[in-house]
């Protein structure tokens, strides 16, 4: 009596994993490589190695005190949790580091210290904040720039929004005028 036993033959799947398999893993690594030069530039941005932010708007003086001010994207609000918003970055100036307690910004001029708008958060070389953009804003508004002093003096600033960020204003025109 003769045992044969047959060999099952690979399915053509498992020839071409075993003879490209090398090849295939390679280019898995190569791929995020195209990716790279955004990820540099990002990080750039966020360490301030590429300044303030894509778009500075430049020195704003607010009462004794100055502030350079840039949008850290030159593009449209985002559509977040809380609404549209739009990211800025601010620096004091050298001279008003140590007097200056909080830095805030609006759109529209507020009414008081307590509807200041978002505080500025980080060290005063580099400060961020994050500003809800109301979908009902003009384009011609103007965004507030209030500084309260360790003193209690309050300070206050407006630069029209068409200079501070004309991506939103484009943003604002394609959304259509909102009662």
């Amino acid at each position: 009596m003769s045992q044969t036993t047959s060999i099952a033959q690979p399915s053509r799947l498992s020839r071409f994993w075993h003879k490209w398999r090398f090849h295939i893993n390679v280019l898995l690594l190569l791929i995020p490589l195209g990716f790279m030069p955004k990820y540099f530039a990002d990080v750039a941005l966020f360490r301030g190695d590429s300044g303030l932010g894509e778009r500075e708007i430049g020195e704003v003086q607010v009462g004794p005190w100055s502030l350079r001010l840039a949008e850290l994207r030159n593009e449209a609000p985002l559509n977040g949790p809380a609404g549209f918003m739009k990211d800025f970055n601010a620096a004091l100036c050298d001279a008003c580091i140590e007097q200056v307690k909080a830095t805030y910004l609006r759109i529209g001029k507020p009414r008081s210290l307590r509807a200041a708008g978002v505080i500025f958060f980080g060290t005063p070389y580099r400060m961020g904040t994050q500003l809800l953009i109301p979908e009902k804003t003009k384009t011609d508004a103007e965004l507030w720039i209030t500084m309260e002093g360790w003193d209690g003096n309050m300070h206050q600033a407006s630069i029209p929004l068409s200079q501070a960020s004309p991506a939103t204003i484009a943003w604002l025109n394609k959304q259509g005028a909102k009662p």
